[in-house]
């Protein structure tokens, strides 16, 4: 590998969604995500609507007396 152009390998802080924070290596200090293994529905059973920018409301509201 050439010297001097990859970028410093670092531990960084993942911080979740839901509150939850690990340490992990990256070249950044400090990674934000959405959904995690403590929050994600596979690991946790339980189901959990993730809505981005309001498309589970929209639908409801446009498709919600559909069945009745």
């Amino acid at each position: 590998m050439k010297q001097g152009i990859h970028p410093d390998y670092k531990v960084a802080t993942v911080v979740c969604a839901c509150g939850n924070r690990f340490e992990t290596m990256s070249t950044v200090e400090e990674v934000h995500i959405e959904i995690c293994s403590v929050c994600h529905p596979f690991y946790t059973g339980k189901q959990r609507l993730v809505d981005t920018a309001g498309r589970v409301d929209r639908f409801k509201k446009k498709y919600g007396n559909a069945a009745n």
